[in-house]
């Protein structure tokens, strides 16, 4: 028992370093936000530089065809003449591979891309990767990157449920 409790200690630990270590990789508001060149769900290769000059709303989601993904990418359909309408291309990020992503997009009628960072690589430039060795997750943060691809706002505690009308509130106030 007593090595046991040693192991859930340690590894809390090392968890508990790696979070810090993470967090503290996250791009803040007036960094140029990192680049990033990988594939959507229709094959089609997307980068941040296809965007220029105009917001970016990048979300990056734990799984696709989860619960909390799922009402996250809903929210976003449902929102997005209002976020186009200010300016804003939505563009979700998991692990994911692209195939999941095309039944997850076509399920759900997602017109925006969701690109599958399969090796994790562009989370982590975010600091938005949850690395548990056998398993990589993204984390559930957001970025509002301006048309001169600066990140403008940062969201790492998300409510799925009001996250886009969030987005919608701040792209009002920043467009003006």
């Amino acid at each position: 028992m007593k090595i046991l409790l040693l192991i859930i200690a340690i590894t809390a630990l090392v968890l508990l370093i790696s979070k810090q270590s993470e967090a503290a990789s996250v791009p803040t508001p007036g960094e140029t936000a990192p680049g990033f060149r990988l594939i959507d769900q229709n094959g089609e290769i997307k980068k941040l530089s296809d965007f220029s000059g105009q917001w970016v709303v990048l979300y990056f989601y734990p799984k696709d065809d989860t619960p909390g993904c799922t009402k996250e990418a809903c929210a976003f359909r449902d929102d997005l003449a209002s976020l186009e309408k200010l300016g804003a291309k939505v563009v979700g990020i998991s692990v994911d591979d692209s195939d999941s992503h095309a039944k997850f997009a076509a399920k759900y009628h997602l017109p925006f891309p969701l690109l599958a960072d399969e090796d994790g690589k562009v989370a982590e430039s975010y600091g938005a990767l949850t690395n548990l060795f056998v398993v990589k997750i993204a984390k559930r943060y957001t970025f509002l990157i301006d048309p001169k691809g600066k990140v403008s706002k940062v969201y790492l505690s998300v409510d799925t449920s009001r996250h886009s009308q969030e987005i919608v509130d701040d792209l009002k106030k920043l467009s003006h």
